[in-house]
């Protein structure tokens, strides 16, 4: 693997270098031939690069021919702590070697303390843990909807969620539900009732949304699916003031802005407040094995008795491990810090660029947006191009190329990742 790890800068001057077969050999198929058995045997519900990816570490991965690419993506941010990280393999590897799966019918060894150190970085009193992100979203709405009926005194049936437009918090029936992305919604329905939504940014209009029936508003501190989209100075603190005063529960959706990705440990942190419940996924699996959890105190979390909520593998010891090497990376390797100082910089580079194609660059730490100009086309081509010159990154919403490496990514990548951008876009 060492071959891999030192080896990987040789990109920058095309170097094509071999697949290393000390660490097993490629698949028996061309790069072509997978993507066609893919496309033959598989659901046409992606539209990914043309890139088959066989080995990666840290912040680089590599395709079956041997070439390196520098990951800007991160999997959308499930890959915070970077490929395979040491700490979160070892994890991994030591608890396969033990013990992998009890269900919730038992207790197990690495449960507690896994929510005990999430609590505490998180600063709740309570977790459930699940796997998927879309699980923690459906566990809180779960959760406020019960405490409206519970604690608020909603009539029965009646409780209502605002949400916010542009939101994007998984794919759900009940979720797409409440999306306004027509693509999201078209041929799945109907959908579950109970939801409002609201202008992203609109404090006014939050506040004329609620009702004496609204349980929550959910919305993400960063509508990174969305586009990058960012709310305006002071919106956040309104929202704050508001749901306080109506007694509505702030459900922040951190799965893609939490543990440091903005610069922050939570996203929330920016604004200097504090919601009410929060769900986290992607990066607390570290990109090894899926890992969410919704976060709440006690009265919120309190409403769920023995038998209202579960999943087999939420909460499974194997997950639990992964977790929590996680969070002790993000914590040790302080890739909050990381990820402000070398985002700041990141984007200051790329407005200074003064590209012609360039509307627009915007985000907070390592999550940025750089927003192509309709009258330059989409964003695609340019995703596209970059991949040619070993960068990988993805659109999102058309006309924006989405920009979020690892939190471990290194200066001198960076550097090398912004040469690249100038060449696609100047």
């Amino acid at each position: 693997m060492e071959d891999f790890v030192t080896t990987t800068r040789h990109i920058a001057s095309g170097r094509m270098t071999s697949f290393d077969p000390g660490s097993g050999a490629p698949p028996p198929h061309k790069p072509d031939d997978l993507i066609a058995i893919e496309a033959a045997h598989g659901a046409n519900n992606y539209h990914p690069l043309p890139i088959v990816i066989a080995r990666a570490r840290g912040s680089w991965v590599q395709d079956l021919n041997g070439r390196r690419y520098l990951d800007m993506l991160s999997s959308y941010s499930a890959l915070n702590q970077g490929h395979r990280h040491p700490k979160v393999m070892a994890a991994l590897k030591a608890q396969a070697d033990r013990l992998t799966l009890t269900s919730r019918a038992f207790h197990n060894d690495q449960l507690g303390p896994f929510l005990a150190k999430l609590n505490d970085i998180g600063g709740f009193d309570m977790a459930l843990p699940m796997n998927t992100g879309a699980e923690a979203v459906e566990t809180g709405i779960k959760a406020v909807r019960k405490w409206a009926y519970q604690k608020k005194g909603v009539a029965p049936g009646k409780a209502e969620i605002i949400t916010a437009s542009g939101n994007f918090h998984g794919r759900t029936t009940t979720i797409v539900g409440f999306s306004s992305d027509a693509q999201y919604q078209d041929g799945f329905g109907p959908f579950t009732p109970g939801f409002v939504s609201v202008p992203f940014g609109d404090a006014a209009a939050l506040e004329s949304a609620i009702t004496e029936n609204t349980a929550a508003f959910l919305v993400e501190p960063i509508q990174a699916e969305g586009g990058i989209l960012m709310p305006p100075a002071g919106y956040f603190e309104k929202v704050r003031e508001l749901c306080t005063k109506h007694n509505v529960l702030l459900f922040l959706d951190e799965i893609q802005t939490g543990l440091g990705r903005t610069g922050r440990m939570f996203a929330f942190e920016h604004h200097g407040i504090r919601p009410d419940c929060v769900t986290l996924g992607k990066a607390l699996g570290a990109g090894v094995y899926p890992v969410s959890a919704f976060l709440a105190d006690r009265e919120l979390m309190s409403v769920f008795q023995p038998g209202d909520h579960g999943s087999t593998f939420g909460g499974n010891p194997l997950g639990a491990a992964v977790a929590s090497a996680a969070l002790d990376v993000v914590v040790e390797e302080k890739l909050a810090e990381r990820a402000d100082r070398l985002g700041t910089w990141l984007m200051e580079q790329i407005q200074e660029m003064g590209s012609p194609h360039v509307s627009d660059v915007r985000g907070a730490g390592l999550l940025i947006g750089v927003e192509i100009k309709a009258e330059s086309g989409p964003a695609r081509p340019f995703c596209e191009a970059l991949m040619e010159k070993g960068l990988l990154c993805k659109e999102t919403h058309q006309q924006v190329i989405r920009l979020a490496p690892p939190l471990t990514i290194e200066q001198d990548d960076l550097d090398w990742a912004l040469s690249r951008l100038k060449e696609a876009l100047l």
